[in-house]
Order: C-alpha cells, then sequence, then structure tokens
C-alpha cells in the first residue's frame, strides 16, 4: 500500500473507531435518560431516538470500522495475525459488531415500538429493556475504550506467524546464560597481576 494510501486508510479507521464510541457514549446517555426520566416525552424520544442513532449510526460506523481495521492490517506491516494486539483488537470488534447488529434488531427496535404504541400522555414502560440497553452500553463503551488502549500501547509482541524461521528455532534453542557458581571468586585482570 502507498504511504498516501495507507495514511488514507489509517485516517478512515480512526474517523470511524472513533464516531463508533461516540455514537456508543450518546447512546447510553440516552439510555440513562430513558431509563430514570418520569417525563413521559423524555421517555419516549429518548428511546425512538437511540433507536434512530442505532440504525443510522452505530450499525454503520461499526461496520466501517471493522472493514477499514482489516484495511488497515492486510495492507500494513501490522498484519491481522502478526501481533496479539491487533488480534486481540480484531476479536473485539468482531465480537461487538455481531452483538451489536442482534441487539439492534431486536431489543433497541422492542424499545423504540413499545414507546411509540403507547399512549401520549401515560409514561411509557419498556420493562427490564430499559436497564439492559443501559447496561450493554455501558459495556460496550468499556469493550470500545479496551481497543482504543490496545491500538495506542500494543502490548503483548509478536505472535509466532510473524517470527522468521531463524528467530523460532533461536527462541526454541534459548538456554539462560549459567550463574556463577557459588563460592567461586571473580578475579579482575588487574587484581590478578
Amino acid at each position: 500500500m502507498s504511504p498516501r494510501l495507507r495514511t488514507l486508510a489509517l485516517t478512515g479507521h480512526v474517523v470511524s473507531s472513533v464516531g463508533w464510541l461516540g455514537a456508543v457514549a450518546s447512546f447510553l446517555v440516552l439510555g440513562i435518560a430513558g431509563l430514570t426520566s418520569r417525563d413521559a416525552q423524555v421517555v419516549r424520544g429518548a428511546y425512538i431516538a437511540m433507536n434512530l442513532i442505532g440504525q443510522y449510526l452505530i450499525v454503520p460506523l461499526s461496520l466501517a470500522t471493522l472493514v477499514t481495521g482489516l484495511v488497515q492490517s492486510l495492507g500494513t506491516h501490522w498484519g491481522l495475525i502478526r501481533h496479539y494486539w491487533v488480534l486481540a483488537k480484531f476479536a473485539l470488534t468482531v465480537g461487538a459488531t455481531i452483538l451489536l447488529v442482534l441487539h439492534q434488531f431486536t431489543a433497541v427496535a422492542e424499545a423504540a415500538r413499545r414507546v411509540s404504541d403507547s399512549g401520549d400522555s401515560t409514561l411509557p414502560n419498556v420493562g427490564g429493556l430499559g436497564t439492559q440497553l443501559v447496561a450493554d452500553a455501558g459495556l460496550a463503551v468499556v469493550v470500545l475504550l479496551i481497543a482504543t488502549t490496545l491500538s495506542v500501547y500494543k502490548p503483548w509482541g509478536k505472535t509466532r506467524f510473524a517470527l522468521r524461521p531463524q528467530e523460532i528455532a533461536e527462541a526454541r534453542d534459548f538456554r539462560p546464560p549459567e550463574s556463577p557458581r557459588a563460592g567461586v571468586t571473580w578475579r579482575s585482570s588487574a587484581a590478578s597481576s
């Protein structure tokens, strides 16, 4: 990949990742408002807005993050399976995206449907979905912060797929240097002359 294309791919990945995190944080705020408010219009508006943010912002951004992350990993020296942090981040992103899409089209859509079906003056009741949506959004924020942290710190080193055959052989044959035996005194060359 050319340097310009790498920079473009990295920019797309950072923008979609940060956007995803921000959208999920907004979703969490709306979820808390929907769960705690006693104003029927606020509750109704919160769950309808959560559905819109989920469908038209969070789902597309999660897919964009996954695709741009794949482009970044496969098109650069980092690789997809060469570094443990890339592999961990990829697993987190795939898992979060799958769960998010399932969550969006079940729990979030159901909460929006329930508040839409309730009367205008009565406080909408989404049942246990309100608590579930807040807990799920909070967990999603944590997962996305972990993925961000992995990108910044790049922990754990290389996988065995990144090592050259010579490095693998050296790692297998490595023996730590022997420690000096107890009772043996070491003399410098100046002391012995």
